[in-house]
């Protein structure tokens, strides 16, 4: 076990009551009962709306279908919408098939900073547990405030992967403490729901390390299947260990080290909605490369590309990348996506089949690429996704190069670009009638957005 001086614990953190739970209530507190920004109002709808596109992709992947044998039926006291179906699920199960589905495609939302991860991750449990509890719109996109708020600055406070801990550790808090304002639940319950959604569910780096394997896309729902489990309890005075971040075997000391957690309620505008489902890091990568292919003349034979080194570690550097053998591993794998976006245009959720991953001309041009990672772009990230293309072929040199990428904070989505993103996903009809309800759901509630969810079951 590491020692609190190797970790720098402050003797403040040591003594003091948990201060990190206490900064999350009181964030919670004027979040509920002050109400939010209206950009950021806006902008939580239309990450509600992209979960549901994107889930809307994942729904007959094998994951899914396996966790559906798996786990249905089910019914308990209180009882959630299974996407896109006519089942019903207790709460934390179908917050658990529906979180799967919205982050299988790797296509759900981005935040990058010190840890990179996905803020939509904490939707489909506040919209499950919204549902079961009859809980009005208003309320749910609070607390999905709350959740988007507390993994932002989970993020910019310290990076869990160089630990060795995967960032969907943050989701188990970041959930935990968005259903815990959804049901408006006093300090000692707030406390206890976030502390058993946090103890027993800190996960691993392995998860995202060398191939990877479904678990990728089911984890964090994993994480929030938790989160709703520990609300329940704790909605009903079920205690868990405190305190959970300061305590002597707590998150500090065992996991991360001290860390001061700043809440000033902006991040929810710094999460990126994704125009291609590939990893982020890899998204300027994909524009630009999609963009090239036109361009080109003759056969390639060399490719260099510069980047910048969290992409490297992440999405280039393990061998498994140059030659993936699973979806999981190919929408993590910068080379398989730049050689397919010059092969065969925008990478869409069919783009890491077995004829793809197997196809001798992606696998050609893979081992053309020569990444560079540069101080420049390492200096510009993660303000900015800088990447950088120069294709040699036999006919010329063409060069590209991208700062931010469609749907990046600094260049956001429309809601005609999320519409254009749905149709693409569910078509026209289905994809208008998510919206109506969504634009509005300040004034609707959980149980009429999920009735239309249930509705879309073909694509028309």
């Amino acid at each position: 076990m590491l020692t609190a001086e190797q970790f720098h614990i402050s003797p403040e953190y040591r003594l003091s009551m948990d201060s990190i739970i206490s900064k999350l209530f009181n964030f919670s507190e004027k979040v509920m009962a002050g109400g939010i920004d209206r950009t950021d109002r806006d902008e939580i709808k239309k990450r509600i709306g992209d979960s549901i596109f994107v889930s809307y992709g994942a729904k007959d992947a094998t994951p899914v279908n396996i966790i559906r044998r798996a786990l249905l039926p089910s019914t308990g006291r209180y009882n959630a919408s299974v996407y896109f179906s006519s089942e019903k699920a207790t709460v934390d199960t179908a917050a658990f098939i529906n979180g799967t589905m919205t982050r299988y495609l790797d296509y759900n939302d981005t935040y990058l900073s010190k840890e990179a991860l996905h803020p939509s991750d904490n939707i489909p449990p506040i919209l499950a547990v919204s549902e079961a509890m009859d809980i009005k719109g208003e309320r749910a996109i609070r607390a999905i405030d709350v959740a988007y708020e507390v993994v932002g600055a989970l993020s910019d406070a310290i990076c869990i992967r160089d630990l060795g801990w995967d960032h969907v550790t943050y989701i188990s808090i970041s959930s935990a403490a968005g259903l815990a304002s959804l049901l408006q639940l006093e300090e000692k319950k707030f406390e206890n729901a976030v502390s058993l959604g946090l103890n027993n569910n800190i996960s691993m780096r392995q998860t995202r390390a060398g191939e990877l394997s479904m678990w990728k896309g089911a984890t964090a729902a994993d994480a929030s299947r938790n989160s709703v489990f520990a609300l329940l309890l704790a909605d009903e005075g079920f205690t868990g260990p405190s305190p959970i971040f300061t305590g002597e075997m707590g998150f500090f000391q065992q996991v991360t080290g001290g860390f001061n957690l700043e809440l000033d309620n902006t991040r929810v505008r710094k999460t990126m909605i994704k125009n291609y489902p590939v990893e982020y890091h890899a998204m300027s990568a994909a524009e630009v490369s999609c963009g090239l292919r036109d361009r080109i003349k003759g056969k390639i034979q060399k490719i260099f590309v510069e980047t910048f080194s969290v992409a490297h570690r992440i999405i280039i550097k393990d061998p498994e990348k140059l030659r993936p053998k699973t979806k999981e591993t190919a929408d993590h794998s910068m080379p398989f996506i730049i050689a397919y976006s010059l092969l065969y245009g925008d990478p869409e959720p069919g783009s890491y089949s077995n004829s793809y991953l197997s196809d001798p001309k992606i696998l050609d041009l893979m081992d053309k690429i020569t990444f560079t990672v540069t101080d420049k772009y390492n200096s510009m990230y993660p303000d900015y996704l800088p990447f950088s293309i120069h294709v040699i072929t036999d006919s010329g040199e063409f060069r590209s190069d991208l700062n931010v990428p469609r749907g990046h904070f600094k260049n956001p989505y429309t809601w005609e670009d999320l519409k254009n993103k749905g149709v693409k996903m569910m078509g026209e009809d289905s994809a208008n009638a998510v919206l109506e309800v969504v634009k509005d759901f300040e004034k609707r509630d959980a149980r009429e957005l999920m009735e239309v969810v249930s509705n879309v079951s073909v694509k028309r």
